[in-house]
């Protein structure tokens, strides 16, 4: 009677197994179709229309991207967002593993300087980017501090390169934190014996990082170098917080996603147009993240 109860048992549950993964799956299915899915198409359809906030739109093919082709402002965005991912990208991938490499040791009070180098990930960008506009405004501490030393007060939110930098300057002080946690995760998977080997062949500590350290953490390197490239040529806060809605003198500090919001925002935004600038985006991104990863693979080979 025993072995009964367990075999219908078990057809129970193999009557169940089929559908229960689904089950399980079907929250985050949900979430990820009406929040990332959903959207993504809606934007590639609208991309092809006229589409308006309070105008449905009717099919104009290829209209909205032979615009682009004449708009100014497309190019303006097109050359500042490109501009940032050369500016941001090699500081981000340098910079977090020198950081890391020098909190990776195990010593007394390492941990207040590790959480001191991440306390800027957590923080808002919001809270980070006005942070950054006071300390370099006309009459911030920046500018103090240059007047007393006999610099000379900088326009750093006032001229129109000054701006960018100021913006890639805010991006690579927020990002340090998070991508030093990523090479420290990789650094403590590389075996203590090829440093120590290394020692005993006579290598010294450059040469041991870029004969050890570099090619053990090689794929860690290329994982930073593709999230730093996407996250910089989406980049939008910070260039807007610190050149302003109307992106910095004649808006010739606006970024291509700056672009979009001011293009299809509003009672009368062209909501066709800026999702044409928004597919550039996506397939922008796409193209640098393949050659990020084509560079990976030559690399191997």
């Amino acid at each position: 009677m025993a072995s009964t109860a367990v075999s219908s048992g078990t057809r129970r549950i193999r009557r169940q197994l089929p559908t229960s993964p689904w089950l399980f799956a079907a929250p985050g299915l949900l979430i990820a179709g009406a929040f990332i899915l959903y959207p993504f198409v809606s934007t590639l359809l609208n991309a092809f229309t006229d589409r308006r906030t309070l105008v449905p739109g009717e099919f104009v093919g290829l209209a909205n991207f032979r615009e682009l082709l004449h708009d100014d402002m497309f190019w303006i965005g097109l050359r500042n967002s490109s501009l940032y991912v050369l500016g941001v990208v090699p500081a981000l991938v340098l910079l977090p593993l020198l950081l890391a490499l020098l909190v990776h040791k195990s010593i007394p009070g390492i941990t207040f300087f590790r959480s001191a180098f991440y306390t800027p990930v957590v923080a808002s960008i919001v809270v980070v980017g006005l942070i950054w506009v006071w300390m370099l405004d006309e009459r911030g501490l920046v500018n103090s501090l240059l007047e007393t030393v006999g610099v000379g007060r900088i326009g750093f939110l006032s001229d129109q390169w000054l701006i960018l930098l100021s913006a890639m300057a805010v991006t690579v002080w927020k990002g340090l934190g998070y991508y030093m946690i990523i090479y420290l995760a990789a650094l403590a998977n590389v075996p203590r014996e090829l440093h120590e080997a290394a020692a005993v062949d006579g290598a010294g500590p450059v040469r041991r990082f870029l004969s050890v350290t570099v090619p053990a953490v090689r794929s860690t390197v290329v994982l930073v170098a593709a999230l730093a490239s996407v996250a910089a040529f989406k980049v939008f806060s910070e260039v807007y917080l610190m050149a302003g809605p109307s992106g910095g003198p004649a808006g010739e500090d606006t970024t291509l996603v700056m672009l979009v919001q001011r293009t299809g925002t509003g009672l009368t935004g062209r909501v066709g147009y800026a999702s044409a600038i928004s597919v550039v985006v996506f397939a922008v991104t796409l193209v640098l993240m393949l050659l990020v990863l084509r560079a990976d693979r030559k690399e191997e080979s």
